[in-house]
């Protein structure tokens, strides 16, 4: 794999790592700006909201600008967005902190797998996909847990001051790795927003959306479900949040390879699995070593989806790929913050905790029926002849 991709994958390692380690941070944040744990969690919600709306607009405001200057100025954002995190004096500064930092996210990841896909022989652009990708579930893994350590022992200003050296290091590695003309099709704003016409393309972009919500109607409230139903201490959940960040290191890289061998008919399995690991999950979630077990490979297929599905859509949408592949990256937050108000409504209305897994069994059935659906429409039209009535 050529060093470009390694340049992504550090840009998307310090990316995954401000997304999600305010997670760890909460009532440290909370405590030094005089706010209830629930508003602090809003930063993660306004968030996923910046990454949803933000997203579209960098794409289409990048659209004919060099891809290589595309990425330098939203690797630039990224590093303003957590500087002002960082010095941010009251609560509402941190929040249109986020909201900034966010807008870089799904149009880096956007743009950024259209470029990595470029930059590889077509039998492994998936696999050059996973890689940039590689960078995420490495947050999870090693920037989470040590950002939030960090945040504890120096407080959480100290994490996204070292977020910021990390986004300055990623922005090093693009103006370095990233060749200086890099290919891309001349576009224009109506050609790029005439991909939302494709109902294949809003087909991927509602697979991308209900797999992240069968993810975090379950993973948001995951804490609590093994300390109050499996019985885990505090620490011991740490170690198994590990696990499943392993899984999804796993995951990117297996998803990546089985989609250049077969895109679809792996898209398909991958679903069809998670149904089934959430269906165990609810069985396995009261005993200690056979939710470890599960979890892991719960893991696994959490991301071993995002390479097909991300490939799919950089595949449908390939006379204006780089609004599409940016969308697919909102419609997953959007289906992490529909999975967590899913799973949150149901807690609210009385549901216990192990009826969690069936929440997200419901929305993995619904990205597989989707993908079916859309499957059975591609072959219909190949079928049908160019012109012909349909």
């Amino acid at each position: 794999m050529p060093l470009p991709l390694l340049a992504l994958a550090v840009a998307a390692f310090g990316i995954g790592t401000t997304e999600f380690v305010i997670m760890g941070l909460l009532p440290n944040v909370a405590r030094d700006l005089g706010v209830t744990i629930p508003a602090a969690g809003m930063l993660v919600s306004g968030y996923a909201l910046g990454v949803t709306i933000g997203a579209p607009i960098l794409a289409i405001a990048t659209a004919r600008m060099p891809r290589k200057k595309a990425l330098m100025n939203l690797i630039g954002v990224f590093i303003v967005g957590n500087l002002l995190c960082a010095v941010a004096p009251h609560y509402a500064v941190l929040m249109a902190a986020r909201v900034v930092t966010a807008f870089c996210h799904g149009a880096f990841f956007g743009i950024g797998s259209v470029v990595a896909a470029g930059l590889v022989a077509p039998n492994r652009r998936a696999q050059a996909i996973a890689l940039m990708f590689t960078g995420l579930t490495l947050a999870n893994v090693l920037g989470v847990p040590l950002g939030t350590a960090l945040g504890q022992e120096f407080g959480w200003r100290a994490t996204f001051w070292a977020v910021t050296g990390i986004g300055i290091l990623a922005a090093g590695a693009l103006a370095v790795c990233l060749p200086a003309q890099i290919d891309m099709q001349e576009t224009s704003l109506v050609r790029e927003f005439s991909v939302l016409k494709d109902p294949q393309v809003l087909m991927v972009l509602g697979i991308s959306a209900l797999a992240s919500a069968s993810l975090f109607s379950v993973f948001t409230y995951i804490t609590p479900i093994l300390e109050d139903v499996t019985g885990f201490t505090p620490h011991a959940v740490t170690f198994v949040l590990l696990l499943f960040g392993l899984g999804l290191t796993v995951g990117s890289t297996l998803g990546g390879k089985l989609a250049d061998w077969r895109l679809m008919p792996s898209l398909l399995a991958f679903l069809l699995a998670i149904v089934v690991v959430l269906t165990i999950f609810a069985g396995t979630m009261h005993s200690a070593y056979p939710a470890m077990a599960t979890i892991f490979f719960w893991g696994v297929l959490a991301f071993a989806i995002v390479p097909p599905l991300q490939m799919l859509i950089v595949h449908r949408a390939s006379h204006a790929p780089n609004l599409a592949s940016t969308l697919n990256q909102g419609a997953f937050n959007l289906g992490n913050a529909t999975g967590a108000w899913l799973g949150g409504t149901a807690i609210a209305a009385g549901a216990p905790l192990t009826s969690l897994p069936w929440v997200g069994v419901t929305m993995a059935i619904a990205a597989l029926a989707l993908t079916l659906w859309s499957v059975q429409l591609e072959r219909r039209t190949r079928r049908v002849p160019a012109g012909a009535p349909g």
